[in-house]
This record gives C-alpha cells, structure tokens and sequence, in this order.
C-alpha cells in the first residue's frame, strides 16, 4: 500500500550547553595555584535538511520526539568541553516548517540540500577561571550552560510539479498522468480513486516536466469538504494548471458548471490559483463530437473567459500531445521565480527574550518569589557552599532593583525568598 503522509508534528530539543568547570590548579611545584576551570561545549543545533530522496513524512509517524547532543562539561586546565552534535533530521523537498506555537512559517525547504536551523543549542558555560578579579582571587563557582531550547513544529509538505491536474473526480485526470508519464496511478470508475497525490515526467519534444495529478476537488474543498485542504495546498507549487473537463455529460452534470465550480474553489483557496495559467481539457470527446452542440457551447464559454480548450479522450490518446505540448510551452514562456509570501521566523532573533535580563517579584503570602531568565541561569551557577558565589548571586539581585522593589512590598529582615525551589531567608548581610 502507498501511503502519502503530507503532515506531522513533532518536538525538537537542541542540546543543552555544558557547564562550567570549577578547578584550581594542584600541582607540584607551583605554589597557590589559581583557578583553571575550562569552559563547557556549545550544545547541538537541530538542523532541517531537504532531501530529494525523500517522498514522505512518514517516518515522523513513528517518531515525534527529536533532540540534539549535549555540550560536555568544562575540565580541569581550562580544557574546554566538547561541543555537541548537530542533529540533521532530513525531509522531502518542498517541505514547509511551521513554529506550532505561533502558527509562522520557519522556513519553506524548496531545494534539495537546503538548510534551516529550527532550534539553537545552549551555549557553553564559562569556567571558574572567568569569574576572578582583585578581591575574588579563588572563586569556587563557575557559569552553568544555557538551556536547551524546546519547540513544536509542524512539517507541512507540498509536492513540487511544475503541471497540476485539477478537475471533479472520475473525469480522466488519472489517465491523463497514466498515458503520458511512467507513472501508475490507481484507475477505476469510481469518485476518489486517487487518494494520494500521483507524479510522473512528460517527455515531450525533446522537453520534460513534473505533472502531478491531484485528487477531486468537490464543492466546498476549499472549505475542507471533501479531501479540502489535503489537496488544495498541492496546486500552489504548480505553474500551470490542466483543467480535466468530462464534456461528454455522461454522469449528468453540466460541463460549464463544472468547469466554473472547480475554478471557485480554486479561488476559495487562494486568490493566487485564479491567476495560474490554465489549459482546459475537454475530455471524452471520443463519447460525443466536435460538432456537438454541447461541446461547442462549451467551448465558446470556455474561450470567452480567456482559456483555450482542447478536445481529448486520455484512454485512447487523442489530442494529449496537444494538451501536453501546450503544457510545455507555457513553461518556456514563464519565469520560475519562486517567491515568499512570509516573513520568516528567524530563530537568532525571535528566540531571544527581550526582558532576558529583567528580574521579576511576587508576593505569595509572607514569600516573596523571583524570577527571570539571567536570574535563573545565575542561580544555576551557584555554589550554595561558597560565600564568594552567593555574594556574586546577590550582587546581581540588588543591581538588578529586586531587593528595593521588594522592600517597597514590605520585605523585612527574615522574611523568606525563593527563587525556582530554593527558599532562602532575607538579611540586611546578604
């Protein structure tokens, strides 16, 4: 069974930087040796690659969670640790990455080999050797990593064709594909034979190009009926559309109606597809004529909206090679100038928290609770069993406005705060 999966959301999680070491020199010989405490490695990206190989998001099935190396901890003599390993996850061209938080795009991976970080690792932390100066000659604390950083993302793929077949179901589109490309798609008489998008190349006067053919669209797809958005959002990588018209009426419906339903639809969706060179295919014309009343009703409405219309029957070969060699004309004529219709999200500055540096305060009760990035990553680099490391961590509190803020709260002597788990009491001494 050909399964086609064109959607999947999973996590990714960068690697966590690695911390700092706290190290002083012991060797013999060398008398007060100072701090050598090397600086921890920078913690793997998580990396998107397009991949031509690659037909399907159906491996992130199976898997939904994804996450990077760690940095490795600093060592003794300032050696540093070893940065962590990027994780390369590889999708199929024409995959979009989607921010699942925020809905905004991240990065559209046309191209085989293109790339996109989607998750930064956590820098390094700085060792011990970092942290002296002329009153601190042996600190006993170093800088912790940065933090690994966790998203969901929604990968999104949109085949790549230069032709889309578009039309209702069972009027030939299938074996429009079948007897012009190498392709197999699955053919019966029956609506939705095509469930999954089929591909195949047209060689055509020393030409080629991808057509793809997509799946019925009904009234109301562009409002999800049907298989809705499934397909629709297929057509808009297309640079012309076949328009697969059944004139011979033999289901009943009217060839006109179809022909305007399909375009409405199209112009549900996006106002972008109305604008799509369009070559109208009037299909099983082996059933009626050309000098049929209803075809040449048919075609004249056709012609009057700006199209032009070939008479074909797919199953026994008459007017593809006009349909197709149309087609590839068209594709001569136009500039491939695939553009972005976003502003993408941009990981080094849209993962950057602007009050990173800013210390928040509230009061539960008699407890007074802080919070903030720097905060915590300082907290996290302290040595609860070091005066000179707590002294650094209040330091960079009271710089911070905290503590007045706090006594503008009613914060007095032996009150308690907390910072993360850690409750500690409040002196004047701090």
């Amino acid at each position: 069974m050909n399964q086609f999966v064109d959607r999947a959301k999973i996590t990714i999680i960068s690697g966590k930087g690695g911390n700092g070491a706290v190290s002083f020199r012991r060797e013999p010989y060398v008398p007060e040796g100072g701090p050598d405490g090397g600086d921890g490695g920078k913690g793997g990206d998580v990396v998107f690659q397009a991949d031509r190989n690659m037909r399907t998001l159906m491996d992130f099935r199976y898997q939904r969670k994804y996450q990077a190396e760690n940095g490795q901890d600093g060592m003794k003599k300032k050696c540093f640790g070893k940065n962590g390993a990027d994780l390369i996850i590889k999708v199929p061209t024409g995959t979009v990455i989607i921010d699942a938080a925020t809905d905004r795009i991240m990065k559209d991976l046309v191209n085989d080999g293109d790339k996109y970080v989607a998750a930064r690792g956590g820098k390094g932390g700085k060792g011990n050797v970092h942290f002296t100066n002329s009153v601190r000659q042996a600190p006993n604390f170093a800088e912790a990593g940065g933090a690994a950083k966790e998203r969901e993302v929604i990968l999104e793929m949109k085949l790549l064709a230069d032709v889309g077949l578009v039309g209702f179901p069972n009027v030939g589109k299938s074996t429009l594909l079948s007897v012009s490309t190498k392709a197999n798609p699955k053919i019966a008489n029956y609506h939705f034979t095509t469930i999954t998008p089929n591909l195949g190349v047209v060689e055509i006067f020393d030409k080629s190009f991808v057509m793809a053919d997509i799946a019925g669209i009904i009234e109301g797809a562009a409002d999800g009926a049907g298989l809705g958005h499934f397909f629709l959002k297929h057509i808009e990588r297309t640079r012309v559309l076949i328009h697969v018209v059944d004139v011979s009426g033999c289901e009943g419906r009217d060839p006109k109606e179809d022909f305007d339903k399909i375009n409405k639809e199209l112009g549900l969706y996006s106002e972008k597809l109305t604008k799509k060179p369009q070559i109208v295919a009037a299909n099983k014309i082996d059933l009626i004529s050309e000098d049929d009343p209803k075809y040449i009703e048919f075609k004249e409405y056709v012609e009057s909206k700006g199209y032009k219309v070939f008479p074909m029957s797919a199953p026994i070969n008459i007017g593809v090679k006009e349909v197709l060699g149309e087609a590839a004309r068209m594709l001569e004529e136009l500039p491939y100038e695939p553009e972005l219709e976003y502003e993408e999200f941009n990981v080094d500055v849209d993962d950057i928290d602007p009050n990173y540096r800013e210390v928040y305060v509230e009061r539960e009760g008699n407890i007074f609770v802080l919070s903030g990035g720097q905060l915590e990553k300082i907290f996290n680099s302290t040595n609860f069993n070091d005066t000179g490391s707590l002294r650094y961590l209040y330091k960079y509190i009271e710089k911070s406005g905290a503590i007045a803020k706090m006594k503008e709260m009613g914060l007095e002597e032996g009150d308690t705060v907390k910072i993360k788990n850690f409750e500690m009491e409040f002196w004047d001494e701090w």
